[in-house]
């Protein structure tokens, strides 16, 4: 069961700091899902879970919680971008169990994208096509490696600054294979009413080049990448040839039903172009905003932006379960 300094069987208020370090220092395993779920159901009085993590198995568990009347606020991308079943899941669960879902910083982290597409689907508009840079780590990288103005660097180079900036994951491979990216047009596509199976069931174009796929780890996989610098050189050069700038960024066509994930190329003057540091943009073409879609441009990561984002939707549960 739950560690003591953890909970109160009366559900009273617990210490803060006092549970910060018991965790530290506790060597007993973590409590079992079920029994959270357990402990949970049993508050004489309505319980929001808020799960900051990014496990799958506690996503796999969200129909569990939510059918006993556990309200759910989480960035986890994992459970709303799984299998297409988890996703109906999920939603039917809570239905039935009179609890809500909500996950904002699943998208954009503080960024209004979820919302915002919500507020289209839920007031009849048409949503005709979604594109944008959805990862600060993409944007950074492409941003530096082929700027506005002037030559940028090397693709290797700005990979490893990336990464002692902390916009890579440890091993980079984790965000060159544009998995990330996937995740969030998953979510949208399946928001929009598209029954997206999974993220590999459309085109997503991995940077990782095929000789470092088996590299040990990111420290090996950076020692290498150079090597392959020339791949990054010609895409960059072809796209200048023609006028444009290379970005890595995430599209949904409604109307043919095709999403993508992968490099495109873009006028200097598009906004998509135009994005600065690891800034995210997405763009909603719809019935309503026709020719002139609707563009969310800002931070799309980091701490304190998906903190803001999960507070948000800690205070609209918090309102509409009253």
């Amino acid at each position: 069961m739950i560690d003591k300094a953890l909970y109160h069987q009366d559900y009273s208020e617990i210490e803060i700091d006092t549970a910060v370090k018991t965790m530290e220092k506790s060597s007993s395993p973590p409590p079992t899902i079920p029994a959270i779920i357990d402990y949970l159901s049993g508050a004489p009085h309505k319980v929001i879970m808020v799960d900051n993590t990014s496990s799958g198995a506690i996503a796999e568990s969200y129909p569990s919680f939510l059918r006993r009347g556990i309200s759910i606020v989480t960035p986890n991308k994992k459970a709303f971008s799984g299998s297409y079943q988890l996703w109906q899941d999920i939603f039917s669960a809570a239905k039935s169990g009179g609890s809500l879902v909500y996950h904002e910083s699943s998208v954009g982290a503080g960024m209004p994208i979820i919302s915002t597409m919500k507020d289209f689907v839920h007031t009849g508009d048409e949503v005709t096509k979604i594109e944008g840079v959805f990862s600060g780590t993409m944007s950074y990288l492409f941003n530096s490696f082929a700027p506005l103005n002037g030559t940028g660097s090397k693709w290797s180079d700005n990979v490893k600054k990336a990464k002692e900036l902390g916009f890579t994951e440890p091993d980079p491979r984790d965000d060159l294979n544009g998995l990330d990216v996937a995740r969030k047009l998953t979510i949208l596509g399946r928001l929009a009413g598209l029954p997206i199976e999974n993220p590999s069931s459309f085109p997503v174009q991995s940077l990782i080049p095929k000789e470092l796929e088996s590299a040990k780890n990111g420290d090996e996989f950076l020692q290498k990448l150079h090597e392959f610098d020339s791949q990054m050189e010609e895409q960059k050069a072809a796209a200048q040839k023609a006028g444009k700038v290379v970005r890595y960024v995430g599209s949904i066509d409604m109307a043919s039903k095709k999403v993508k994930v992968g490099m495109e190329w873009f006028d200097p003057t598009d906004p998509i172009a135009t994005l600065k540091g690891s800034d995210n943009i997405i763009s909603f073409h719809t019935k309503r905003y026709g020719s002139m879609p609707l563009i969310i441009r800002g931070q799309g990561a980091g701490g304190d932006v998906t903190a803001m984002g999960v507070s948000g939707d800690l205070l609209k549960v918090l309102v509409q379960l009253g």
